[in-house]
């Protein structure tokens, strides 16, 4: 796959079409740097917005991916299999959306509760004078545990990505 090669391509489309990249932008929901990335092939639309694309063209997946017309309609098994990638990646980000979200939230109840009982001081109703310190230390540590938690899910999610790319880059080098 030659991202250079497929921008050409998105590009002739575009022009054919007769639109600027902003309308183009606009239409998709993007930035017009976006559209700009796409035309010289420094990056590429993600697979639901490359079916997106490819529909708002008018050719087929494969067209794109290959940079070129072809005369042949893709086959509806392949399109089939693509919509169901597209979802199941979908719901694959809601998942772990979903996940980070309850990290971030458990993390800040915790830190939340630590600052309302500096105020009101209800640990100490409910536990020990001694005992509400360290309750209040260990809900301190397990909000700042959980924040760390979804920093670094977050994050190592995004470092994945970039390894695979660059092993695909010196797998073609």
């Amino acid at each position: 796959m030659e991202q250079k090669k497929i921008g050409l391509f998105l590009k002739e489309l575009r022009k054919k079409k007769k639109l600027t990249q902003e309308q183009l932008a606009e239409h998709f929901n993007v930035s017009n740097r976006t559209v700009s990335r796409w035309e010289t092939g420094t990056n590429m639309p993600d697979l639901g917005l490359l079916m997106e694309i490819a529909d708002f063209y008018n050719v087929d997946i494969r067209e794109i991916l290959d940079g070129e017309r072809k005369s042949e309609n893709m086959n509806d098994n392949v399109k089939e299999t693509l919509t169901k990638a597209v979802e199941y990646t979908n719901t694959e980000k809601e998942i772990k959306k979903k996940k980070l979200n309850r990290y971030f939230l458990t993390g800040g109840l915790c830190i939340l509760a630590v600052v309302l009982d500096r105020q009101f001081d209800f640990l100490s109703y409910i536990f020990v004078k001694n005992a509400s310190e360290f309750v209040r230390g260990a809900l301190c540590g397990l909000g700042l545990v959980f924040e760390f938690v979804g920093f670094y899910n977050n994050n190592h999610e995004v470092s994945l990505k970039q390894r695979k790319m660059s092993l695909i880059k010196q797998g073609k080098s």
